[in-house]
């Protein structure tokens, strides 16, 4: 039976119908409507091996609850500080932050 997983990954750089356009660390990006904000940090990590942020002690870190409990999403969106992107639904012209 083949991987589901093992095609090739859409470039979340680029636009289709359906989707926002956002900047992520200034960086332009495409994701699905309705979709969180996580999820196209965690789209564009995947397609660029880039982190998703870092602790204070250097240590990587990302999503891991998906629920807004344990705050390891936070990023700053829209100049709002340590928001929680598991809960936050992407919209075009966004401004999101990893690195503070």
């Amino acid at each position: 039976m083949p991987d589901d997983c093992s095609g090739p990954r859409p470039d979340p750089r680029s636009a289709k119908p359906g989707t926002v356009q956002l900047s992520i660390d200034g960086e332009r990006v495409t994701a699905a409507q309705g979709s969180s904000v996580a999820v196209a940090i965690l789209n564009r990590a995947l397609v660029s091996a880039w982190r998703v942020r870092t602790s204070v002690t250097g240590q990587p870190r990302g999503p891991l609850c998906g629920m807004g409990v344990c705050f390891e999403c936070r990023a700053t969106v829209d100049g709002r500080v340590h928001e929680r992107t598991c809960q936050i639904v992407v919209r075009d012209g966004m401004e999101i932050r990893t690195d503070g």
